[in-house]
């Protein structure tokens, strides 16, 4: 397999919020998605990408984004033997919150809900 490119967190604009060009695509699960996950970005759970993958912008610049990094390094490299170019967000969503950039809680896409102040 060919290597899975990264890009660190502070190279991704802010949010994907009204984003026509670029993708964030969150592949944690929906628990994990729940209790923090970037403003603007395609929810698809690791086990529901073969089944969604129509969802996917192939044209789009695509970013992919877990918890650390593993699991979005490996729906990358799944993407890519399908076509698809995107690069893997290195550090996950602990390096996006590590840097204090903004987040969405709650479990919808679109109407998410304020911190909930339980976070661990």
């Amino acid at each position: 397999m060919s290597e899975i490119p990264s890009v660190p967190v502070s190279e991704l604009p802010a949010n994907f919020v009204g984003e026509t060009t670029r993708v964030l695509l969150d592949v944690r699960e929906p628990d994990e998605w729940a209790n923090g996950h970037v403003p603007g970005a395609l929810h698809i759970p690791l086990g529901d990408v073969p089944g969604r993958i129509d969802e996917i912008d192939m044209d789009a610049d695509l970013y992919v984004i877990c918890h650390a990094g593993g699991r979005s390094e490996r729906v990358l490299g799944y993407l890519m033997q399908r076509g698809y170019e995107g690069v893997n967000v290195a550090g996950g969503m602990m390096s996006w919150a590590q840097t204090g950039r903004p987040m969405e809680y709650g479990s919808g896409a679109g109407g998410a809900i304020p911190d909930p102040g339980n976070s661990p």
